[in-house]
Parts: C-alpha cells; sequence; structure tokens
C-alpha cells in the first residue's frame, strides 16, 4: 500500500548525497527500508534516515530523477520492509562507508549501548551524519585520500581498532568488497556481527528474484539485514 508524501525540505548532505524530508512519518526499525515509486521511473528500494526522510545518492537514472525534485513535489512510498539491526551486547563497533552511513546511524541512534563508530568515505565532502553519530557515539572518521582522519579504508581502520578494544558485536553498512572484509574480520575475532547488504531490488518482497544471493536468500524479503553466519559461507569459502 502506497503513502502518497509531499517533500517538506530537501538537504544537501554532500555534493553528490541529500537528504527529502517527507510529510509524513514511518514507524520503522533501524536498517529497514522502503519502496520508493517516481512516474515514469517505477520504484527503488532506500533505507531510512529517519522516520520522515530518506537519503539518497545520485547514481543513476532514477536517483538523478530524485535529485531534481523541488518542495512541494509529491513521491509514493511503500513500507517498512526487511530485516533490521539488533541490538547484541553493552559494546558495540559499528563500520560504516558511503552511504552505508544511511541504516547504521539509526541504530546507533536507537541502541541503548556504548558504540564506536568508524564512518568512511572517499573524501571529507562525502561523509555523512558527522553530528548525528558524534552525538550517540564515539566517532572515528576515515577517509581514502587522508582528507580528514584516518587515511586508508574503513576496514584498514577496524583492524587497528580491535588490536586495541574488545567488542560484543559488529554492525556494519557500505560497498560489498567493504562488507565482506568486515565479516571476514569479524569471524577472525570470533565477533557476532550483522551486516546489511545492497541489491537491485525489483518487488521488494522475495518475489521476482533479483536481488537473491549466492546461497539463495533474497536481500529484500531475508534482508538486508544479515548475520555474519549467515553469509559466512559465500563469502569466507567463495
Amino acid at each position: 500500500m502506497y503513502e502518497v508524501c509531499k517533500i517538506i525540505n530537501i538537504i544537501d548532505e554532500t555534493p553528490t548525497v541529500k537528504t527529502f524530508v517527507l510529510d509524513k512519518s514511518f514507524k520503522f526499525k533501524p536498517g529497514q527500508f522502503a519502496m520508493i515509486w517516481l512516474p515514469e521511473v517505477n520504484e527503488k528500494p532506500f533505507s531510512f534516515a529517519s522516520e520522515n526522510s530518506f537519503t539518497i545518492a545520485k547514481v543513476g537514472p532514477f536517483t538523478d530523477k530524485m535529485h531534481k525534485l523541488k518542495i512541494g513535489d509529491k513521491i509514493a512510498v511503500r513500507g517498512p520492509y526487511g530485516s533490521y539491526f539488533k541490538q547484541y551486547g553493552e559494546k558495540i563497533l559499528a563500520v560504516a562507508g558511503g552511504v552505508g552511513a544511511v541504516p547504521i546511524v539509526t541504530a546507533v541512534e536507537a541502541f541503548n549501548a556504548e558504540i564506536t563508530t568508524i564512518l568512511g568515505a572517499r573524501n571529507k565532502d562525502e561523509l555523512l551524519f558527522i553530528d548525528r553519530f558524534k552525538k550517540h557515539s564515539k566517532l572515528l572518521i576515515c577517509t581514502d585520500d587522508g582528507s580528514l582522519g584516518f587515511k586508508g579504508y574503513t576496514t584498514d581502520l577496524m583492524e587497528k581498532v580491535l588490536k586495541e578494544e574488545s567488542f560484543d558485536s559488529i554492525i556494519a553498512c557500505g560497498p560489498e568488497v567493504m562488507l565482506k572484509k568486515v565479516v571476514k574480520i569479524a569471524y577472525e575475532h570470533n565477533i557476532p556481527v550483522q551486516v546489511s547488504m545492497e541489491r537491485y531490488m525489483k518487488c521488494g518482497i522475495g518475489v521476482c528474484g533479483h536481488c537473491c544471493l549466492d546461497n539463495g536468500l533474497c536481500v529484500c524479503k531475508d534482508g538486508p539485514v544479515f548475520t555474519g553466519e549467515q553469509l559466512r559461507k559465500i563469502i569466507i569459502y567463495k
């Protein structure tokens, strides 16, 4: 069932990312997503950035049209769908790469725990939600080019942090190559991990099969948040 929503504010987060604030709110759990429909373009899945906003990177025809919308324009939203991040333990390491910061920041805000967040991007201009992360966690920043914080990848900083501290669990979202390494590192340290996977979704309810992983799980129906155990064999032994 679609909800027709009016855009009441648009925030330029980075040169390529905008947050669209809507006039309607949705009850969601951290990591869940909704399908957003635009006329003549069909629909795409996006993680909730808050109960009434979506943060969207400009990466293709659909998001290009989204970025051309103005305050007062309307979109159709259905959801929330999917699995979500659960709190395991009292000390948590959160790893967010690029727009993977969207579901991670909602989890960091929802959890009642001591959280360290590793926030990464290609450069300082692409970093998301610095203030939100700082408010609810100990924030460690890294950039590929070293323009702010640690120079290197999120997983490089993750390995450094795990040599100095112990954690009850790990949550992560970002590029798939990053998530594969996060799961491997978590497995090597015997730490439970949850990751939010991205796949092209067409239906959002597990019917079309477009978002199936190698083990048969569908990102839209069984995910997008998976445990390390669910993914370990296809990631570590592939």
